[in-house]
């Protein structure tokens, strides 16, 4: 295990940069050989030479094992099947990008108080660390194999296996942050297909890919469109130059309506050509970010897409998903359809028996973790949805139907997870693919 201060010092690389220093360190090590080499030239006895090689040849060995480190994720399967933490041994996750503050905040960056007090957070990072690779490398995946013609089940299962592989799925220390949302076209979220639900992808159509991955609770919240029509690049990358600018814009003290004003001007500024019409790209306005705590979600602050008067203010220590919908239809969304996914936000005891052994079940497994009624079957419930229908009547569980704008219109997402660290924002979930 890595002490505190060798975790320190890995937050001083930014993703991406772990091979490079790798292959620095590598080079230096033969620099320093090829020195001791001449040295060893110049002795006058063949055997005193030989020797001094021979000591050689161990000083290489025992470095590299000094240097020794897992593969990283250039040692991954495919389809992927090996841990992470085998992976980056001595919890050497990458860290994500870090982006320093600014203005009067600038000072947190050498504030010797400001890296006493990130210090503490250093197993926190290292869970999201942990959390953030495991959403890249099942992701990559993911976005490589998804196609039309496939059904949402076998989508969302191998997603959600890949998952539980990665991050070794332990009940409430890992595991699968909330169901995997695939809502197609103008379904904009919420959607995870139930039992029995084959609806398959087709080539013309807008897919939305958001799925979390959580160790002790620390979640990782991160989404990506995919579409097979070069015709809605405009509103792929609509979402995602928008959530970018969130991401951008967000820091200490950033007041959350000044952030969708931001986002929203980015937005705003794409249109899109379909079928002979120059439509604009709207935010959908009545979905936002929000921050996350441990094991929920939503965490009691949201981060709109449009501009408002919202005061609040983001604080020093804050884990955030900025999340940003686009769409060519009304720019507002409704409950459509039937529910999936689910999440025990109250308390009480139901007076009916089924509800109650359904409420067990779901204290049990989930928690306050967000479920879909394809995880109460796979834990081995089965005709549940009465008590289910009576938890959510009784204020225990909260229902999440899927959200959808006007039919024929196209939706798109794209969202990030970042921490507001006492001395850096560190973008946890980037990769090179977004």
């Amino acid at each position: 295990m890595s002490t505190a201060t060798d975790t320190l010092g890995l937050a001083e690389k930014s993703l991406g940069e772990l091979t490079i220093d790798d292959s620095k360190g590598s080079n230096a090590a033969v620099e320093q050989d090829s020195d001791d080499d001449g040295e060893e030239g110049n002795a006058a006895d063949e055997g005193a030479e030989t020797a001094q090689k021979k000591k050689k040849k161990n000083r290489k060995k025992n470095k590299k094992k000094k240097k020794a480190a897992g593969p990283g994720a250039a040692g991954q399967t495919s389809p992927p099947s090996i841990p992470v933490s085998q992976l980056f041994p001595n919890n050497s996750y990458p860290v994500g990008q870090l982006c320093d503050y600014v203005d009067d905040n600038k000072y947190r960056t050498t504030s010797e108080e400001m890296r006493a007090k990130d210090m503490l957070n250093q197993q926190q990072l290292t869970d999201l660390r942990r959390a953030a690779e495991v959403h890249r490398e099942v992701r990559q995946y993911a976005r490589a194999s998804i196609r039309p013609g496939m059904d949402l089940t076998t989508i969302a299962e191998m997603i959600e296996n890949g998952t539980r592989t990665l991050v070794e799925e332990r009940g409430f220390e890992s595991g699968i942050g909330f169901p995997t949302g695939l809502s197609i076209n103008h379904c904009a979220a919420h959607y995870t297909p139930n039992a029995g639900d084959f609806v398959e992808v087709q080539q013309d159509d807008v897919l939305k890919v958001d799925f979390g991955v959580h160790v002790n609770g620390h979640i990782i919240d991160s989404a990506f469109t995919l579409a097979w029509n070069d015709r809605y690049k405009p509103l792929l990358d609509a979402v995602k130059e928008a959530t970018n600018t969130g991401v951008r814009e967000a820091g200490i003290d950033v007041r959350l309506g000044d952030i969708g004003a931001a986002i929203q001007e980015v937005m705003e500024s794409y249109e899109i050509e379909l079928d002979g019409k120059t439509l604009p790209i709207k935010p959908i306005r009545n979905l936002c970010g929000h921050n996350i705590g441990p094991y929920l979600i939503h965490s009691g602050k949201s981060v709109p897409i449009v501009a408002n008067r919202d005061q609040t203010r983001m604080e020093e220590g804050e884990l955030y998903a900025i999340e940003t919908f686009g769409t060519t239809g009304s720019g507002y969304v409704r409950e459509e359809g039937v529910c999936s996914h689910y999440a025990k936000t109250g308390d009480g005891q139901p007076r009916m028996q089924s509800a109650r052994k359904v409420l067990q079940s779901i204290t049990k497994n989930f928690g306050t973790l967000p479920f879909c009624r394809r995880y109460l079957d796979r834990v081995g419930e089965s005709h549940y949805y009465l008590g289910l229908r009576n938890l959510v009547d009784d204020g225990i569980v909260t229902a999440y139907p899927p959200l959808c704008d006007v039919k024929g219109s196209y939706t798109a997402q794209s969202e990030h997870t970042f921490i507001l660290r006492p001395t850096v924002k560190e973008v946890l979930s980037r990769g090179e693919d977004y």
